[in-house]
């Protein structure tokens, strides 16, 4: 056995923060390839490559994100497989997948995610209900290509999320950002107009922080414009929700009916149910990876099934961060992302669709801010204000 297989998770207190990392990276990659038999990649296509093929087709793009991740002995390592046999099995097979994603930014969920949607790394309060400061890809996308605002959704996972589909950034101006969709909020409004009983497995909004309660300004849509937009009733929404395990299952719900009634080019739908690991339930956690694990690729199938995505989408799928390891005295383990530690901090993301290769792995590490540089490849636009670089393997 070599000293780079020898680096095993769960044996990290004697290494550099450096050295977990590449750990991690090639534990990933050893067991990937052990399963798929996926190859390692070099970069194919240069950016303008990639923005003569955007000219020539209507590119799409639909980004995943989920909170807090999950760790490797869950996941990626052989005693976690079971947990995600649809990314294993169907997923992983048909993309790019880079084992080293590594955010630098504070690790928040808000925040973390407001960071993956402008490329870079947001230094507001966490729990405040206050736009990025920078500008999204959203925006971006909107301004450089004079795209409509049914373009771009955002489909968030509670109301701290409200504020993530425009910043504050004045050069940008109000109006240019994304529509977001809350479905919790959207569904505890139609049960409250029906007169029913709260569904509380649907509707807890924050697992991290329960007594937080934000404010609700931006470019949320209400329960009345929702009706419209999806054409989509109230009662049916509420009769839907009620055939549901948890909110991750709405969001999907509410993003299926975004792609089939506007087909928006740019859709970012952020998923939560991991997090419920907070709540210190292992099993909890458990379910909300294998959800996860099963939500992934239903939204593939959608895209590879609705007519106006088929054949011309790329979808990103990523956490927003990790963690805590077991070993660390300052952590919680897979409970909370407190310590800053490496596993906190290294993630992973895999890429599918036209025109990436299949089966690859990339072990050189990306940042969390290089996803709207790479964006703004795939689409043409500029993201002039991100510190990210692009990431030319999907290029």
């Amino acid at each position: 056995m070599t000293e780079r297989n020898r680096l095993t998770l769960g044996k990290f207190s004697s290494l550099t923060g450096r050295e977990v990392a590449q750990a991690i990276s090639w534990n990933r990659r050893d067991f990937l390839r052990s399963v798929t038999g996926a190859t390692a990649g070099a970069s194919v296509f240069s950016f303008a490559s990639l923005r003569a093929l955007a000219a020539t087709r209507a590119r799409k793009v639909v980004v995943v994100t989920f909170g807090g991740g999950a760790r490797d002995e869950e996941t990626f390592m052989p005693q976690g497989q079971e947990n995600i046999p649809h990314l294993l099995n169907e997923l992983i097979p048909q993309s790019t997948f880079f084992t080293q994603v590594v955010n630098h930014g504070i690790l928040g969920h808000y925040v973390a995610t407001a960071s993956l949607a402008t490329g870079v790394y947001e230094t507001f309060n966490n729990f405040a209900a206050v736009p990025p400061d920078h500008p999204t890809v959203f925006e971006y996308f909107r301004k450089d290509l004079k795209r409509p605002a049914s373009d771009a959704w955002v489909v968030a996972p509670s109301n701290g999320f409200n504020r993530i589909g425009e910043s504050g950034n004045r050069s940008y101006g109000r109006g240019l950002g994304a529509g977001v969709i809350l479905p919790k909020r959207l569904l505890a409004a139609a049960l409250s107009s029906a007169g029913e009983p709260q569904y509380e497995h649907l509707l807890r909004d924050n697992y991290e922080t329960p007594l937080y309660t934000p404010e609700l300004r931006g470019s949320e849509v209400e329960l009345r414009e929702m009706a419209e937009i999806l054409k989509l009733s109230v009662s049916q929404f509420a009769d839907h929700a009620r055939n549901l395990a948890s909110p991750d299952e709405l969001s999907v719900y509410i993003a299926r009916q975004l792609m089939r009634q506007l087909a928006p080019s740019l859709l970012w739908i952020t998923l939560h149910d991991i997090d419920i690991a907070h709540s210190g339930a292992y099993s909890l956690y458990i379910e909300g990876i294998q959800r996860t694990d099963r939500l992934c690729a239903e939204i593939w199938k959608t895209i590879q099934s609705e007519p106006e995505y088929a054949g011309k989408t790329t979808m990103f799928i990523l956490p927003d961060f990790g963690r805590d390891s077991d070993t660390d005295a300052g952590g919680n383990g897979f409970q909370h992302h407190r310590t800053g530690d490496t596993l906190s901090r290294t993630t992973w993301m895999m890429v599918l669709g036209p025109g990436i290769r299949q089966n690859v792995v990339i072990d050189r590490a990306v940042q969390s801010t290089d996803l709207v540089p790479t964006l703004g490849g795939i689409f043409g636009f500029s993201p002039e204000l991100s510190t990210g670089k692009q990431i030319s393997e999907v290029l």
